[in-house]
């Protein structure tokens, strides 16, 4: 069994407050805090780091990284129509291993330890989950006005049986209907009955677009959560990515409901969709993670970044700078992430009997000076280039800025040439 001790660090604890501890891992558990004497396979030093629980990226694409700066400063349905969906359409299962490795490497350099995922191909992308050893939570995407609309349902429940708490636990498996414009009601209860058949949670994007709400609206006289409701889709558990265009009789269903939220400031931002009522779903007691979406609408996948966004985008919306003050922030990236893809009660906490998911920040920098307060020091001024160990389940991914499990120069060989490929619409 492996053990790790992490001396001397500034550790952020699960209630919140910054303390200077030392952590002992043992296998892939926390098992001590505070001051632990005693040999170990590896001592870190930390003094001078920032110890936190490692970010949990609660939406994203991990494979579209291979269309990164290829589709830029477009509204959301142009986007998907006239660019994504095309060059979608000749993507490979291999090109998908190779995008979310990708992703994985982005995700694990900047501090993330756990994602959740929608897309294509997904055996391929739990093949790059197990062999880098990050945790995550996978949904097969489905449409069910696609072609392929009963092959995705079937795929769906083939991947969770073979893929569910599979990777030492690190992989579970939720059921990804697209959207409410993508899948219609006929569609939706075939994947709640599924969801009731396995015993599976759901992974979809709602409201995201004012007109995607009045289009509903339109066709069946309410809103998306309420028609999710009516469907029972949300007596499944669910994760519902966006939630911009909500009103105050949405967030009480969501709230009676449990749903779970992933708010995506950077790319809401970027393709112009709208300010998500993050604060009135935080009052009403709903559970709001943060999410980078995919790398294709962002760019990037850095999750400091959007704990920034979310701190400050809600202030400037409000004109109020208490909205989205720096532990909240902190919290949607990390505590309410965890709870967010269902993780809650083995992932998004320092505290002993979870998991060992840490991403250490060195504080060398000046920027990191003078010290008045650690958690403004990340939210406010803190690079996700001081990133500089992540540890997932007791196993270190990122030593001293450096990938221990990827291949960072054959990935990005194989990345440029995949991704010139797709965007020419050449198979």
């Amino acid at each position: 069994m492996n053990n790790i001790l992490l001396k001397d660090g500034d550790v952020l604890c699960a209630d919140g407050q910054v303390r200077q501890q030392d952590i002992a891992i043992s296998g892939s558990f926390i098992t001590q805090i505070g001051t632990v004497e005693g040999q170990a396979d590896r001592i870190i030093d930390c003094h001078d780091k920032l110890i936190i629980p490692g970010f949990v990226n609660t939406h994203t694409h991990a494979a579209m990284t291979l269309f990164r700066s290829y589709a830029d400063d477009m509204m959301l349905m142009d986007w998907l129509q006239t660019k994504i969906w095309p060059a979608e359409e000749n993507l490979t299962a291999e090109d998908v291993y190779w995008g979310t490795l990708l992703a994985i490497a982005e995700m694990l350099k900047s501090g993330t330890t756990c994602f959740a995922d929608m897309y294509f191909f997904m055996p391929e992308v739990a093949r790059a989950v197990a062999e880098s050893g990050i945790r995550a939570v996978l949904a097969r995407g489905m449409a069910g006005v696609a072609p392929t609309a009963n092959q995705a349902l079937a795929e769906s429940e083939n991947f969770y049986k073979e893929w569910h708490n599979t990777a030492d636990g690190r992989i579970t498996v939720m059921l990804g209907p697209h959207a409410p414009y993508t899948c219609p009601p006929d569609y939706l209860k075939k994947v709640t009955a599924l969801a009731a058949k396995l015993g599976a949670q759901i992974h979809i994007h709602l409201s995201e677009t004012a007109g995607e709400v009045a289009d509903c609206q339109k066709q069946y006289g309410k809103s998306p959560i309420a028609l999710m409701e009516e469907l029972g889709v949300l007596d499944h558990g669910v994760l519902a990515a966006h939630c911009i265009h909500i009103s105050p009789n949405d967030i009480a269903i969501m709230k009676e409901k449990g749903v779970r939220v992933a708010h995506n400031p950077g790319s809401n931002m970027k393709l112009a969709s709208g300010v998500a009522p993050v604060p009135d779903m935080q009052k009403a007691g709903l559970c709001v993670g943060l999410g980078t979406d995919g790398a294709a609408s962002n760019n990037n996948l850095d999750m400091l970044e959007e704990l920034r966004l979310a701190a400050m985008l809600h202030k400037v919306h409000r004109l109020d700078p208490l909205s989205v003050p720096t532990k909240t922030a902190v919290d949607m990236a990390t505590v309410s992430g965890a709870e967010a893809v269902g993780l809650g009660t083995l992932t998004g906490k320092i505290q002993t009997s979870y998991k060992a998911d840490i991403t250490i920040f060195d504080m060398q920098e000046p920027y990191w000076h003078p010290r008045h307060e650690r958690l403004s020091l990340l939210t406010y001024a803190a690079s996700s280039r001081d990133v500089h160990t992540v540890i997932v389940d007791g196993k270190i991914l990122l030593d001293n800025h450096q990938l221990t499990t990827i291949d960072q120069e054959r990935l990005i060989a194989e990345v440029d040439h995949r991704g010139i490929r797709l965007v020419n619409h050449k198979s």
